[in-house]
């Protein structure tokens, strides 16, 4: 089991940076929830009241002290400071912040924190140091940068649907917003290696990207391989299908309780174990050229012995090989269970929510912290009064919820 580094500071990475979240949604909280991982002090920035948008964004019915388990899960461990910046004292407010800041992330549509006064120019005028990030639908520029910047709608521009699926079934999505978080882990990338620079420089710096972009740079491998191939469109199997560009067996196969994965391997190798040995008549070209009658052939043994039956004879014989488990039935093993990765964290009123933890491992040691996601405002008084915000709030301004 691996021990615990408290991601609020002693040690941790980024203890003593502070990082303004000034995102919604998905993509950029969940790059402050990185930071926040790695031990940076997140304030989460929120409109009165209502709050992030995200909070009554559902990934289903249920919600969790009145927000969506999407909001718990993506910005744990920040304080909320409610700030309406149509008003002029809670605008100076912020842009005070940003100059004591070391990070501000935002993911507004183009021209909008523009004309909040607080674009790349503005904020570098308040605090040469900063690193400012910001993630955008496809760019601040061009056709397509005013479309909403929506998880579902960049898969579709990108590609990747061709991917997913089997022939005939047409474009297929993924079933997460893999857009918005890898968009998160890309920004978390640029922002890591800013500050690096900053330390060596002084200077900060402008991190940029957007759902497209990392869209598109997930696909690399095989991007590249359609751009050297004379652009020819990727060709999905019709059975089985795992990858466009993978020959048989790889895919996912039914077994006669459940579900079996083999990845690349010589057809030979397989066809000694299985037992099949047609499939010594195979070339390597017909793994490809002939893929769907060579999975078909495969599905049908599997499909004869459970899924422990294989596992004793396929790992063995070094065939890259795994069951396939939903996910009571990976929360029950022991192999999970070592990795150390679920945590039960509370907001300020006790609310406690079960949840992941960082996947990152530094020194041996993985980010542990027991606070969830804040309530609307709750950090509001506190923060003000540590920043001497608090001499601008207006007889309005104070919306925090202080238990």
């Amino acid at each position: 089991m691996n021990t615990s580094l408290s991601s609020a500071g002693d040690g941790a990475p980024l203890d003593g940076l502070l990082v303004i979240d000034l995102a919604q949604f998905l993509s950029g909280p969940s790059s402050a929830l990185r930071l926040a991982d790695l031990g940076a002090r997140v304030i989460k920035i929120e409109r009165p009241g209502t709050g992030d948008i995200c909070r009554t964004l559902y990934l289903t019915d249920t919600d969790v002290g009145g927000d969506s388990t999407l909001f718990h899960a993506i910005n744990r461990n920040k304080e909320s400071l409610a700030l309406d910046l149509k008003q002029p004292a809670d605008l100076e407010a912020l842009k005070q912040l940003v100059a004591r800041a070391d990070v501000l992330i935002q993911n507004f549509r183009p021209g909008v924190i523009e004309r909040l006064g607080l674009s790349y120019e503005d904020a570098r005028a308040l605090n040469p140091r900063l690193i400012y990030a910001g993630i955008s639908g496809y760019g601040e520029t061009g056709p397509w940068s005013d479309m909403p910047g929506q998880d579902l709608l960049a898969q579709s521009l990108s590609g990747v649907t061709w991917l997913n699926g089997h022939d005939g079934d047409g474009p297929v999505p993924l079933g997460l917003s893999i857009g918005d978080m890898l968009a998160g882990h890309v920004l978390t990338e640029g922002i890591l290696a800013a500050l690096v620079r900053r330390g060596i420089t002084g200077r900060g710096a402008l991190v940029q990207t957007s759902l497209l972009e990392v869209l598109v740079d997930l696909q690399f491998e095989l991007l590249t391989t359609h751009l050297n191939d004379g652009e020819r469109l990727p060709a999905r199997a019709e059975f089985r299908n795992a990858n466009a560009y993978l020959a048989a067996p790889y895919g996912i196969y039914p077994t006669a309780d459940g579900y079996m994965a083999l990845a690349m391997m010589p057809l030979p190798k397989l066809a000694d174990v299985l037992p099949l040995p047609i499939l010594k008549t195979f070339t390597a070209e017909d793994a490809f050229t002939r893929r769907d009658e060579i999975k078909r052939l495969v599905a049908l043994e599997l499909a004869t012995q459970n899924s422990a039956y294989w596992l004793a004879r396929l790992r063995p014989a070094d065939v890259w090989c795994a069951e396939v488990l939903d996910w009571p039935r990976l929360l029950k093993e022991k192999a999970f269970s070592m990795l150390g990765m679920l945590q039960t964290v509370a907001r300020g009123d006790g609310t406690p929510v079960r949840t992941t933890r960082s996947p990152l491992r530094i020194d041996g040691e993985r980010a542990l912290s027991t606070r969830g996601a804040p309530r609307v405002g709750e950090h509001s008084q506190a923060i003000r009064a540590e920043f001497g915000l608090h001499t601008l709030a207006t007889a309005n301004d104070d919306h925090s919820q202080v238990a």
